[in-house]
């Protein structure tokens, strides 16, 4: 074994895929159902290559005081062992699949906490759904395994570090942790591009424009730029343009002193004053009166506000990010909009994709919504039924993020509303969902305008590839989850077989 995890950490490989090469060597190794490596953040555990998982699972986070095993092992040193007579619940219980996707609660687990110089890192964890599987011979090899897993982190941490040196940015403070609530989630290939992006901008000082549909999680996306920017310890302030009457849009903004107007008893600072030096988000930003645009317009060119009923200025640092769900350029040919605020708020626009384009992110979020409703209503595990998963895959989700975590809430709901025993593996099935997977399905990425499939009608490649899903899930199933052996059944190179698995998001 150590031959075999030695290669995967002197590989040239990129930080991710080698990580994930370890856990599925480790996998193979101990013959087992499931391998995971989470790293802590905080009081949670956050996966970062996992096999033998549903594919929701790297979305999820573990709070660690809700998971006893996942706290028992992460408290100590060396390997923990947890046999099959353990009343200590598994947090993957339900998330190994069986026969036709039926769910499986773990009958033995192992585990060892990992460090990284000299710190905390985060968890190794084996799971099996044979009992016996974790004998003292096992343990003993996890054991022997633990400086070789640490190694792997402390190379991958090295080389994030080169790399964000590289890029002239230089490595990010060790405290500079996004919380939770603010984490943007996915690995396919818009959002990977669009945080890269977000990455190289935020650091400059220039005014972003975040467009997109209502639901995207535009307000995520401002909470990154003023973290990764160099006003990171500064302050954030949100305004919801929207939500501002009128009357009071200019007071709320910039302030306005004693006597300004009726029940003005004090002086106020503005919005703008309580972001000084860091900040300020203008969500829907389109609805902003025209009367405050104008004002606005003043303090982006000169650095000056103006409190209501006070004639002297105030000077303020602040950096703009701005949000819309709506088409500014119509509103300025519509009269609703000045051009040259539009020009100065614009200077760097940001398009964020809707859901629908993101693929398998779908899911990585409805693993985010199912461990916190999980948690919510005090399940031992709530899951997705394969065709649940293929319904949420395919639904255009014309609320996007948002929509999904009301949607995913709804349905757990429903479950225990219809009787589900909250100490059994809770599975939501189709019919539980509000959704339809008839709903204007999604265009592939391949298809042009012209070849989008019509409304109801799958398209050729959605039904091709619900067809490869399910001829590798029985090969699978019909020897033992061995990726070799299914592949000399099905006829393929086994390295073609990984690569189409990971398109169709059978694995990470």
């Amino acid at each position: 074994m150590q031959n075999l995890l030695l290669a995967d950490l002197v590989a040239d490989l990129p930080p991710a895929i080698r990580l994930q090469r370890l856990v599925s060597s480790l996998r193979a190794h101990f013959r087992c159902g499931a391998v995971a490596l989470l790293q802590q953040e905080e009081d949670h555990l956050r996966p970062v290559a996992v096999d033998g998982l549903t594919r929701d699972a790297l979305g999820r986070r573990f709070a660690v005081h809700q998971h006893p095993r996942l706290a028992a092992i992460l408290s100590r040193r060396g390997v923990t062992c947890f046999h099959h007579d353990s009343t200590l619940p598994d947090p993957y219980d339900g998330l190994i699949n069986g026969m036709a996707g039926e769910p499986l609660p773990v009958h033995d687990c192992m585990g060892t906490s990992l460090h990284v110089e000299g710190q905390p890192w985060g968890v190794l964890t084996l799971d099996a759904l044979q009992v016996g599987t974790f004998d003292a011979e096992a343990q003993s090899e996890l054991r022997d395994a633990i400086v070789l897993v640490e190694a792997a982190l402390r190379t991958t941490r090295l080389e994030t570090e080169i790399r964000a040196l590289r890029d002239a940015r230089g490595p990010a403070p060790a405290d500079n942790v996004t919380p939770d609530r603010y984490e943007i989630l996915g690995n396919s290939a818009p959002i990977v591009r669009l945080l890269h992006e977000i990455d190289v901008v935020a650091d400059s000082d220039l005014p972003i424009l975040l467009l997109g549909e209502t639901g995207v999680g535009k307000e995520l996306f401002a909470h990154r730029v003023h973290r990764l920017s160099r006003r990171g310890g500064k302050p954030l302030v949100h305004v919801n343009c929207a939500a501002l009457p009128e009357s009071l849009a200019e007071s709320e903004l910039f302030g306005h002193a004693k006597g300004a107007f009726s029940g003005a008893v004090t002086d106020r600072p503005g919005r703008f004053e309580a972001a000084n030096g860091g900040t300020l988000f203008l969500d829907e930003v389109g609805e902003l009166p025209l009367l405050v645009q104008a004002k606005l317009l003043r303090a982006l060119q000169n650095g000056e506000i103006q409190r209501l009923g006070d004639d002297r200025p105030r000077t303020v640092d602040v950096r703009i990010v701005a949000a819309t769900n709506r088409s500014l350029r119509d509103l300025v040919q519509a009269g609703d909009f000045r051009a040259d605020l539009y020009h100065r708020l614009s200077v760097y626009p940001v398009p964020i994709p809707p859901l629908r384009e993101r693929g398998n992110d779908i899911l990585l979020l409805a693993g985010r919504y199912l461990e916190l409703n999980r948690a919510r209503l005090g399940l031992r595990s709530l899951r997705l039924s394969e065709d649940a998963e293929e319904m949420l895959r395919r639904y255009s989700w014309p609320g996007n993020v948002r929509e999904l975590e009301h949607v995913i809430s709804r349905a757990a709901i429903k479950a225990v509303s219809h009787g589900a025993d909250r100490n059994d593996i809770v599975t939501l099935e189709t019919g539980l969902l509000d959704v339809s997977d008839h709903d204007a399905p999604i265009p592939t990425p391949d298809a042009g305008s012209d070849d989008t499939p019509a409304v109801g009608i799958p398209s050729l490649r959605d039904t091709v590839d619900a067809c490869q899903r399910q001829a590798i899930r029985r090969a699978l199933h019909a020897h033992q989850g061995s990726w070799a052996h299914a592949a000399r059944a099905l006829d393929v190179d086994a390295s073609n077989l990984h690569k189409l698995a990971r398109r169709l998001g059978l694995k990470p």
